[in-house]
């Protein structure tokens, strides 16, 4: 008898495995930029996206807006996220090849302004320094996942970011800091 229980449950417990395997896999599909850019679409271009007001390693507090004047690339990660070590280099490298440049609608030079999902200001302010994250602009509210900016601009994978102009109006949006240089390069005077 309970060899017949085990043979009608096997089947059950198979088919909810393949069920929340094959749904895993469907969302891993979806979140792939490249194939479904437009359903990722937050905010329209040309729009001005929303203040961000955070506060720095040091306490204080800094808001989006300060950069107005620059294009600014909006980076969303953390110190614990291997993918955003990994892609961290080549926001550096943009940093130091387009901060003075001059841009269409960013006169000012370029920046960026880096949004931390970390849990602990020890972690974030280590990852600043070992990535060699030089430019200025850090906050966090040391919220992780539930960061209330990161529930804002509904962030739900990390690295991405965000391409704004020097009136804070959307040029791009879940934008890999590896198409980065392109987009600035596009833009550039």
């Amino acid at each position: 008898m309970k060899a017949n229980k085990l043979f009608s449950i096997v089947p059950f417990v198979a088919l909810l495995a393949y069920g929340g395997y094959s749904e895993f896999a469907s969302s891993e599909e979806v979140s792939t930029p490249v194939e479904n850019a437009e359903s990722n679409q937050i905010f329209s271009i040309g729009e001005r996206v929303p203040e961000i007001v955070g506060r720095t390693p040091s306490g204080d507090t800094l808001r989006l807006s300060d950069l107005r004047g620059k294009v600014v690339y909006i980076d969303f990660w953390a110190s614990w996220c291997g993918p955003c070590k990994a892609t961290m280099p080549q926001a550096v490298a943009a940093y130091d090849k387009y901060n003075k440049s001059q841009f269409a609608n960013g006169e000012n030079g370029f920046t960026i302004f880096s949004v931390s999902l970390d849990r602990n200001i020890s972690s974030w302010k280590k990852g600043i320094e070992d990535l060699d994250q030089k430019w200025p602009n850090h906050v966090s509210d040391l919220r992780g996942w539930r960061s209330n900016i990161a529930a804002l601009y509904q962030i739900n994978a990390i690295p991405t970011g965000f391409l704004i102009d020097g009136e804070g109006k959307l040029i791009s949006q879940h934008l890999h800091v590896g198409r980065l240089e392109y987009e600035l390069e596009k833009l550039k005077r």
